[in-house]
């Protein structure tokens, strides 16, 4: 998993988690004490997982013509919030359609408990004297905060007829929230648990490799972008009677992305051999090796897809691939530019480390 995985001396953060959660009271299990436990990593995690998700799952929608299976918003059909058997849609589009708009609730349940349990955490650390990194709450909320824009904004895409352009912001806000949700099981891990008395010291690395890894991030979303272009001037509008598209030859925005993306796998490339010029953690080279293995197979996939006449099963791998290597490419950044762990201890020791 994206936490789990941190190292930097010996035993990583999930196993210390593990000697903690082991001993914790069922109150403490989720919000603990004062220290981040599994419970809360889970819980996190499983935002990151439901957003990649919704992302997968409103691309069927698109790729199979149900995008207006329900033709009105906030109701399925006028009168009613779920199909009826009035309606002139068939009952495979009606189904996938409502399907998709059911698990928003369940995107805001698991958006909901990870703010909430994070405003508990954050009151009982402030409670006990220890540092509370305030980023950590924040970043809490972005699920929630996202969940709601992204309802408002599939009511204005069903509203507007699939209008591309609320397609293409319903897709890039998506990729917001992923971004966002990996800083927030990144940032948990670095919260160190209760009786913890190992600090990781903050690592700095040269300055080429934290360029790279930006110019790695802003390249990642030139694809993304490009991607988004692509899609909706193709083929798969959403809806059999939708016909409108963006006034682009999907020919040449084609070419145009797959361009990007070998720019955006060179820098894999660079970034790969600068990791092993000079001493990092070992994490890092595995995110920068994971990283370039799912590019591959995602370009490798956007080749299949554009020469196979852009069938939807390929295209809806592709769709899953950009998620996958949007937040592989944050967590890459992330570690590239480390900050030292917060332990329990008394919030002026950690303002005098962090000062350091």
């Amino acid at each position: 998993m994206l936490a789990g995985d941190i190292n930097f001396r010996g035993r990583s953060t999930r196993h210390r988690l593990m000697s903690v959660t082991a001993i914790a009271t069922p109150q403490e299990l989720l919000v603990g004490t004062t220290g981040v436990t599994r419970g809360m990593r889970w819980l996190f995690q499983a935002n990151l997982v439901a957003q990649i998700g919704i992302v997968v799952t409103g691309g069927l929608v698109r790729l199979t013509g149900s995008g207006l299976g329900c033709p009105t918003w906030p109701e399925c059909v006028d009168g009613s919030l779920t199909p009826t058997s009035a309606q002139d849609e068939s009952s495979w589009h009606k189904a996938i359609e409502f399907g998709n708009r059911l698990l928003t609730f369940v995107l805001a349940a698991l958006a909901i408990a990870a703010i909430v349990t994070a405003i508990v955490w954050w009151r009982r650390r402030r409670a006990a004297g220890r540092y509370y990194p305030r980023s950590l709450l924040a970043f809490a909320a972005v699920p929630l905060i996202g969940t709601i824009v992204q309802a408002l904004l599939g009511g204005v895409t069903v509203l507007t007829g699939l209008s591309p352009y609320a397609v293409a912001a319903h897709f890039l806000v998506s990729m917001a929230i992923i971004a966002g949700c990996v800083v927030l099981v990144v940032q948990s891990a670095l919260v160190q648990p209760r009786g913890a008395t190992h600090q990781e010291p903050p690592v700095r690395l040269p300055r080429v490799i934290r360029l790279l890894a930006i110019a790695l991030l802003i390249s990642s979303a030139i694809v993304v972008f490009l991607g988004v272009i692509v899609t909706g001037s193709g083929p798969h509008s959403g809806d059999a009677g939708v016909e409108s598209r963006f006034p682009i030859d999907p020919r040449t925005i084609s070419w145009l992305h797959a361009d990007s993306v070998w720019l955006f796998l060179g820098l894999i490339a660079g970034i790969l051999v600068a990791l092993y010029l000079v001493p990092v953690p070992l994490t890092l080279r595995k995110r920068a090796w994971l990283l370039a293995g799912v590019s591959v197979g995602q370009g490798a996939v956007g080749y299949i897809q554009y020469f196979t006449g852009v069938p939807w099963p390929p295209v809806a791998l592709h769709m899953l691939g950009a998620c996958l290597v949007w937040a592989i490419t944050v967590w890459l950044l992330l570690g590239v530019m480390r900050v030292p762990s917060y332990t329990n201890g008394s919030i002026a020791t950690a303002k005098k480390s962090n000062a350091r």
